[in-house]
């Protein structure tokens, strides 16, 4: 069942809708020449945030308040009318129940063959959300920190340190000292490393001026191999435990034999009928995901081990999930990237298309759209400069 609210203009209160409903039943039709004496059927989906969605019974999103602004400049009557899903919407559109289907509908290969589509006000790719615990994320760390390169780091300083303090325990003499015949060799050359390594009591190492300078040398080994081990802690292990944290997905590929969660009818659900039709170890079992906003509900729940949509729409959940708990994360971003707009009927005077279209163009232009944009990812409770 089609669901319609008529509107004249952006309006969002009771009132205003009914102001509306009268004022199109009053006037004239001569009084449209925008629209050939019609109302236009706009057709929106429920549940895509944060493009098109309903709040308390209002229409809200990207993609409805650009449309509302267009329809506010070009003077065009509307109906909103709720389609299930976005594939019905399409097929709504094709078949011209619809004559305007508005939202961040991507402009994919497939759909340009068979639907005609407004001018682009943005581009999009898909991403892949995955949820990390604390503990995925602390063996993460401990795999960072110990690997290779910090191995080596300290390999080095110890290899520097060594070679200075057999040096040291040669220029001093230290083999025939009464302190190396009381404690022996062994734990003799283990305090002149130790003194060499850490700094304390280095004065009391030497007394030549040849092992005075070795002892600087250390200072500098010490010195140097801190400075690199403080930047090395600081700055590669973190972004290694990020990217440590992910490694089990590094392409779409890696998604097979996984439960991965997307929308019905969407470039991602295409996408995974695409993968699993191709030759693979394991098919990736798809979750049906109602809306957008469920995505991260489905992960920690364990319903889906990862979910599939386009980024913008993955961003705005996570810019609203809570900080505590379990951390949603995009593993993998800015997967095919297409061009999104709203979708005409093929019966759609060309004239209301170019009016639309040519809105869209100076909305872009004025920054509007970037600016929608910036505000459908803001996350609740913090405001602007502006407001």
């Amino acid at each position: 069942m089609v669901q319609r609210r008529f509107l004249m203009n952006p309006v969002s209160t009771g009132m205003g809708v009914i102001m509306a409903s009268l004022l199109i039943g009053l006037t004239s039709p001569a009084a449209w020449p925008q629209t050939g004496g019609r109302v236009l059927r706009v057709g929106v989906v429920d549940g895509a945030h944060p493009c098109t969605f309903r709040e308390e019974g209002v229409w809200k999103g990207l993609a409805v308040d650009l449309w509302n602004r267009v329809a506010t400049e070009e003077k065009l009557p509307f109906i909103l009318e709720d389609w299930p899903t976005l594939r019905s919407l399409l097929q709504a559109t094709r078949d011209n129940k619809v004559d305007v289907a508005v939202g961040c509908i991507n402009l994919a290969p497939e759909r340009i063959a068979s639907t005609a589509f407004s001018l682009p006000f943005q581009e999009d790719g898909l991403a892949v959300l995955a949820i990390q615990s604390p503990l995925d994320l602390g063996k993460a760390f401990l795999r960072s920190l110990l690997g290779p390169p910090l191995l080596l780091l300290l390999g080095g300083f110890l290899l520097s340190i060594g070679l200075l303090s057999l040096l040291t325990w040669r220029v001093e003499s230290h083999s025939s000292s009464s302190d190396t015949m009381r404690m022996g060799f062994l734990r003799s050359f283990a305090r002149v490393f130790q003194i060499l390594a850490t700094g304390p009591g280095s004065n009391t190492l030497v007394e030549t001026t040849r092992g005075h300078g070795l002892v600087l040398l250390a200072y500098l080994v010490r010195i140097v191999s801190a400075s690199l081990l403080v930047g090395y802690l600081t700055v590669h292990v973190v972004e290694e435990t990020r990217r440590r944290s992910a490694e089990s997905l590094k392409s779409l590929e890696d998604l097979r034999g996984r439960r991965v969660a997307v929308r019905p009818g969407s470039i991602s659900a295409s996408l995974l009928e695409e993968l699993n039709r191709s030759p693979g170890s394991l098919p990736i079992q798809v979750v049906d995901m109602p809306r957008v906003d469920q995505a991260i509900t489905l992960v920690e729940q364990g319903r889906a081990e990862a979910v599939l949509a386009d980024e913008l729409q993955l961003s705005y959940g996570i810019a609203r999930h809570p900080r505590s708990g379990p951390m949603p994360t995009l593993v993998l971003r800015g997967l095919r990237p297409e061009s999104q707009g709203f979708a005409y009927s093929p019966l759609l005077p060309e004239s209301t298309a170019m009016q639309i279209d040519l809105a869209i163009s100076r909305l872009k232009r004025s920054g509007e759209v970037t600016q929608l944009r910036r505000e459908a990812l803001r996350p609740p409770g913090k405001q602007t400069i502006n407001d």
